[in-house]
């Protein structure tokens, strides 16, 4: 029951993201972030967005959608960097390793060129590192090596073409840095327990028909 005091609003939104590729980060969050916007300046800047957020929750003004989607994109993506700015500098995982400087880079090498012809050496180029020291500090975070994770995100990567795309799997195995198509279907097949075509088939959504009459 109301007792006549200041009116509170309540924001609620959702996000959905691929599955296969959006685990990588979504897994090292808490369920709950609690995040202070009155702590530093930019924290101003979170506060007249969701003030904003509130004055737009009107759908039916022009570009209300647009102006709301983009808001909570952004507003994930500020919270996201706010929470990985705090963790503390013994924490590991996939966030604390897009914090460090060297393996963040060489993080964002492989995601932005998952079908280079990578090797530690070349990444180790990449970085200003030498091989044993990216690996070193690699492992500590992310407990593998680098090339371990980049077959890893290949293989996310094929897995969500083959469910999104109409690509061959010749194609796919190609794109995602694979020279020989029986090799990527030996791999693929390891990590999913089906092969890429199979995968595909029995990926797509059920569709129901309507009973005849």
């Amino acid at each position: 029951m109301g007792r006549g005091g200041e009116v509170t609003k309540f924001i609620c939104e959702y996000m959905s993201c691929e599955p296969q590729l959006s685990r990588v980060f979504l897994a090292g969050l808490p369920p709950i972030l609690r995040v202070r916007i009155r702590d530093d300046a930019s924290g101003q800047w979170l506060e007249q967005s969701i003030r904003h957020t509130v004055d737009t929750l009107d759908a039916s003004k022009p570009g209300a959608k647009v102006v709301l989607a983009k808001l909570a994109e952004a507003l994930f993506v500020d919270t996201l960097r706010r929470y990985i700015a705090q963790l503390p500098q013994e924490h590991t995982g996939w966030l604390a390793g897009v914090r460090d400087s060297e393996v963040g880079q060489a993080l964002a090498l492989l995601h932005r060129k998952p079908a280079s012809p990578w090797t530690i050496a070349s990444l180790s180029k990449e970085v200003e590192m030498s091989r044993s020291a990216l690996a070193e500090r690699w492992r500590r975070f992310l407990s593998e090596t680098p090339m371990a994770y980049l077959t890893q995100w290949r293989l996310q990567l094929s897995a969500q073409m083959l469910t999104s795309t109409h690509s061959s799997v010749a194609q796919i195995a190609a794109e995602v840095g694979y020279e020989s198509e029986s090799s990527f279907n030996r791999t693929f097949k390891r990590e999913f327990n089906l092969p890429p075509a199979k995968f595909r088939l029995e990926s797509r959504p059920t569709r129901r028909h309507a009973p005849a009459h």
